[in-house]
Parts: C-alpha cells; sequence; structure tokens
C-alpha cells in the first residue's frame, strides 16, 4: 500500500513538537553572549542590491586592516552541490527547502561563524536565518516550526534590511541576465504561469514578512532605490557608530585570544 505524506505532515513527523509553544525566550546578540567578535548581516529581496552593498563594506573594513570574514547563504560545501541538482531538476519541496538550507546554515555556523567570532573577528553574511523565516513561512512551513530548525544561533550584532521597491528589484535581476530561474520566481508556488508575474507575487508576499520582522529583530532599514555610493555612506557611518572598529585590527592586543 503506497502511503502519501503531506508537507506540513512531514514536518510534523520529523519535529513532533513544532505545534507546541512553550513559553518564548528572547535570543540575544552574538555581542549578548560574550562573543569578542561581531556579526554583521544583509537581507533583502532578491535584486535589493544586498550583496553588492555587503561586498562594498567588507572591501572597505579590510582597507582599514581588520579581520574580516565573508559567508553567504546557501555556500557550504556540504550540501551546496545536492541544493544546485534540486533545484535545476526542479525536485525540491517546501520542507525538504527549508530543511536543505538549514543543513547548509548549520554547518557553516559550527565551521566558521561561531569560531571566528570567538577569535574575535568580523564576519559579514550575506543573509541569516530570517531569509529561511521569510521564504519557508512564504512557502508554506509552520512559522515556529522554521524558526525552532535555527534557534540554535543567537542573532546577528547588526542587520541591514535593503528595502527596494519589486520593480527595481526586477530590473537589477534581468540586467544580470535574460531570465528569471525557477525558485527566484516562486514557480514552485503556482502563483501564476506567467514567471513575472509570479516573482512580483511572490517577492511581494516575501516583502510582507521581512516588514513584520523589522521592528521585532531591530533591522536597520536602507533605501535600496537610492544610488550605491549613497547606500553604502549610510552603511558605513552605521557600522562606525555601534561597532568599536579600533579593537578588530589584526594587531589589536584584545582581537588576540
Amino acid at each position: 500500500m503506497e502511503i502519501s505524506i503531506r508537507e506540513v505532515d512531514l514536518a510534523a513527523f520529523l519535529f513532533p513538537n513544532h505545534r507546541h509553544k512553550p513559553k518564548k525566550e528572547r535570543v540575544k546578540t552574538f555581542a549578548e553572549l560574550g562573543f569578542p567578535g561581531r556579526l554583521i548581516a544583509v537581507e533583502g529581496l532578491d535584486g535589493s542590491g544586498k550583496s553588492t552593498q555587503i561586498y562594498l563594506l567588507k572591501r572597505w573594513l579590510e582597507s582599514l586592516g581588520l579581520k574580516v570574514f565573508f559567508s553567504e547563504w546557501n555556500s557550504s560545501p556540504l550540501v551546496k552541490n545536492a541544493t544546485s541538482k534540486g533545484k535545476k531538476r526542479e525536485l525540491l519541496s517546501p520542507t525538504t527547502f527549508s530543511l536543505i538550507h538549514a543543513t547548509d546554515f548549520a554547518d557553516r555556523y559550527e565551521r566558521q561563524l561561531s569560531p571566528l567570532l570567538r577569535a574575535g573577528y568580523l564576519v559579514l553574511c550575506d543573509r541569516y536565518a530570517f531569509t529561511a523565516y521569510a521564504r519557508d513561512t512564504v512557502r508554506g512551513c509552520p512559522q515556529d516550526w522554521v524558526r525552532g530548525i535555527y534557534s540554535f544561533a543567537p542573532l546577528p550584532d547588526l542587520v541591514f534590511f535593503f528595502k527596494a521597491s519589486l520593480e527595481t528589484s526586477l530590473q537589477r535581476i534581468l540586467d544580470g541576465r535574460p531570465q528569471l530561474k525557477y525558485f527566484e520566481a516562486g514557480m514552485d508556488l503556482h502563483l501564476s504561469t506567467d514567471p513575472y508575474e509570479s516573482f512580483r507575487m511572490f517577492q511581494g508576499r516575501l516583502l510582507e514578512q521581512y516588514l513584520a520582522m523589522s521592528s521585532e529583530f531591530h533591522f536597520l532599514e536602507i533605501d535600496a532605490n537610492q544610488p550605491i555610493e549613497a547606500q553604502q555612506s549610510v552603511v558605513r557611518d552605521l557600522v562606525a557608530a555601534r561597532v568599536k572598529l579600533s579593537e578588530y585590527g589584526c594587531n589589536h592586543p584584545e582581537s588576540v585570544k
């Protein structure tokens, strides 16, 4: 006899306690937990320009002679190839999509993020767990379940949210390549047979999730419709004002443990 399992049922099977809602405790940042290093993350819709901005921030911090490490979403060698194959063949369901990205994050956290933060580095992340909070929830995974998967990780010390209009994001993506990717456009959700309309609907739902998280997690919102240079100037000023950069030089005595 063949047994079919719905996505939500599979989630319940894998994590049977996700429906129970114990009293939530506030998740602390790396600084609040006593890590010598600081983690700065960027979030935003596809095409918002967040990757460009964190790259420019990385170059600036390196030019100051600071200890900097960069990590990006879905880059762990452990699962990157499997994720790529699953996307190309359009095989990933919402639950497997969520779990494979969580595995990627956990691997990078254990091997890179946590050790380097303990060693006093400035760690820059092109997307953090908030990407999963938004995408996986929009794809139908229970919000508490998704957040529970990432509950082992502290919050970043700074989160920049690059808020761009849907049209601006879409145009930036199409300027770099001829067409949208299947999952990028949210085609797996069957919102529309038109990839461009599906993109607008999918990214619009993601934007709603990000705006809801913005006050909860104290995002620093950046107007991503502004010129690149103007955005970067704001980002650098905020980082310099909120992080004591002088403590993260390669020869600073307190940065060497």
